[in-house]
């Protein structure tokens, strides 16, 4: 896998390597297990606790011959439309997007069932996460909800969130 961090505040991209061809699948990658370490120990936790997401993102071949519209694929305004929707819902419910509520906030407005509970503190205990990277679960779920217009953060929700914590899981 290729991986990519994507820091939203400095708009800034990290690789998982020092060469940049980490798990790209063309084999150009020659860097030590040390050296892969130490390049990822640069991004400190805290830092890493304060960005909401962080994913892999493999690098993909191009293909000029398959058309780039495929029909399966969700159109942008599709997208956008969701996203609006999404936002709507949180500022009737909340008078604010999920990303800007606090601790209490979330605890009012971003509620989980038992099973969700549960997945999230095995989740927590297992990856060592800090409460800040625990809150961060819980807003991106709440989000992940709302995009499916979901009233309540399911495990399936909280699945998701975790997933898109990698780096809390090298």
């Amino acid at each position: 896998m290729f991986y990519l961090l994507l820091v939203l505040y400095g708009k800034k991209a990290t690789q998982g390597c020092p060469c940049g061809y980490l798990g790209d699948g063309s084999e150009r990658c020659r860097c030590s297990i040390e050296q892969i370490k130490r390049y990822r120990n640069r991004i400190s936790g805290p830092l890493l606790d304060r960005i909401d997401m962080h994913v892999e993102v493999p690098r993909q071949p191009i293909d000029f011959d398959e058309s780039a519209a495929s029909a399966e694929a969700e159109s942008s305004q599709s997208v956008s439309q969701r996203v609006a929707l999404a936002i709507e819902r949180q500022h009737a419910r909340q008078h604010k997007r999920n990303q800007s509520l606090d601790v209490r906030e979330l605890e009012c407005h971003a509620q989980a069932d038992q099973p969700s509970r549960n997945l999230l503190r095995q989740a927590t205990e297992r990856l060592g996460l800090s409460m800040r990277a625990y809150h961060r679960i819980i807003k991106v779920s709440r989000t992940i909800a709302d995009l499916e217009d979901s009233r309540g953060i399911t495990a399936k929700h909280i699945s998701e969130a975790i997933g898109y914590r990698r780096l809390d899981r090298r």
